[in-house]
């Protein structure tokens, strides 16, 4: 398998467009009083350094370009690589070279929403936000196609990749401890270093990674919806009892400590009862006047 030679951006310095924007219109002054003469004093020979003088000033006005502020040009004379400028203002170079705009601003990519599985194959819906700008120039041109559609691309396959590496929500996978809604901070950091791995060969530095949207698919959306509730109801419900039975446990210390009153074993699991279902019940109890004793 032959291998794959990244290529490596080379600064290049053109000349001041300045400088050279005067220089043309001398050469257009020339060609002007080369054509007065010709016609003032009837001599054809001065024609011809007159159509050159012309012609020289149109092959320099197409080497003239502005580089704006964090844009960059990538020059390529007759398909050989020159070099980059990144320098902002207005320069000249070789009119026979390609100048193909770069820009180096970030970027900002939206992604769209993807439905994909989980660790556990439970189909969810995500999409991320990224941040990247062109690191490289020279990488950028030649080294792909199009690197803008090829950062979209690889952006939603980092995506996917890392969504299926982790479950969506806490206690479904013992043996994976980060879960994308739980572990929002970590999963950015991996998605970013996955992203850096894919968007290096096209000289692509990528300054934030980060899940914008996060959701069941609608298909298992009300039953995991549910799960959630009942989980939540569980566990209101553990807390509750364990407040409950720290009570009863100091309701009956307080009791024997201050000898209020001696409860045998049977009369002791009653009161534990009726404080349980007073403190646990879900609605107000209603009191019951009891005027017998505990054994009629």
């Amino acid at each position: 398998m032959q291998t794959r030679t990244p290529s490596r951006e080379v600064p290049f310095r053109p000349l001041s467009g300045f400088l050279m924007l005067a220089f043309s219109f001398m050469v257009l002054f020339a060609a002007i009083a080369c054509f007065v003469l010709a016609g003032v004093e009837q001599e054809p020979a001065l024609l011809a350094p007159a159509f050159a003088l012309l012609l020289l000033f149109m092959l320099l006005l197409p080497g003239h370009f502005i580089v704006e502020p964090n844009q960059g040009r990538v020059l390529v004379l007759f398909g050989s690589y020159r070099g980059v400028v990144r320098t902002s203002g207005f320069w000249w170079t070789n009119p026979f070279t390609m100048k193909k705009k770069v820009s180096l601003r970030a970027h900002n990519l939206n992604g769209k929403t993807l439905k994909v599985n989980d660790l556990l194959g439970n189909p969810i819906e995500i999409a991320a936000v990224v941040v990247w700008q062109v690191q490289d120039a020279a990488q950028a041109t030649f080294d792909v196609e199009g690197y803008e559609h090829f950062v979209e691309v690889q952006s939603e396959a980092a995506v996917r990749s890392v969504a299926s590496r982790h479950p969506y929500d806490d206690g479904q996978a013992s043996e994976v401890s980060t879960t994308l809604r739980g572990s929002a901070d970590v999963v950015a950091q991996e998605l970013q270093e996955e992203l850096r791995q894919r968007l290096v060969i096209a000289g692509i530095q990528v300054l934030e990674a980060r899940l914008s949207h996060l959701a069941y698919a609608q298909e298992i959306a009300a039953a995991m919806l549910q799960r959630q509730q009942a989980s939540a109801i569980l566990a209101a419900r553990a807390k509750i009892v364990e407040g409950a039975v720290s009570m009863v446990e100091m309701a009956l210390h307080k009791m024997s400590e201050k000898q209020l009153v001696k409860l045998d074993e049977e009369r002791k699991a009653t009161l534990v009862g009726n404080l349980l279902v007073v403190l646990c019940g879900q609605t107000n109890p209603q009191p019951v006047i009891n005027t017998g004793t505990l054994y009629n």
